[in-house]
């Protein structure tokens, strides 16, 4: 169930390391990029998190499609300090900023710009 898999997700989030090895068994196991926009959110906040570089493209995917529920991984991205987490949100952000809302889209341009 999705709200089973968020509040997993949730409970990760919490753990101060994980394993490439955890990250890559948890998205195979609940086939994550196949899931609804909150377990898909909460798996991209992990990947940020943990700097899971395998899966940045999950994290890209959820910035384009996601547009709505992207601004915070947004932040995420930028706060980690992380020259290619900061690089991939910049990324994303030029491919989608015509499409974005004009409120969503000043807010990101602040955290990202």
């Amino acid at each position: 169930m999705p709200e089973q898999l968020v509040l997993l997700l949730e409970l990760l989030l919490e753990e101060a390391e994980l394993s490439v090895s955890s990250l890559r068994t948890i998205k195979r196991t609940y086939d994550l990029q196949k899931q609804d926009a909150e377990v898909r959110h909460r798996w991209c906040e992990l990947v940020v998190k943990h700097k899971y570089a395998q899966a940045y493209g999950d994290v890209e995917h959820f910035l384009i499609h996601d547009q709505a529920m992207g601004v915070y991984l947004y932040g995420e991205l930028m706060v980690q300090e992380d020259s290619r987490q900061q690089a991939l949100a910049r990324h994303c952000l030029s491919l989608v900023q015509n499409e974005m809302d004009q409120s969503a889209r000043r807010v990101v341009e602040e955290m990202v710009l």
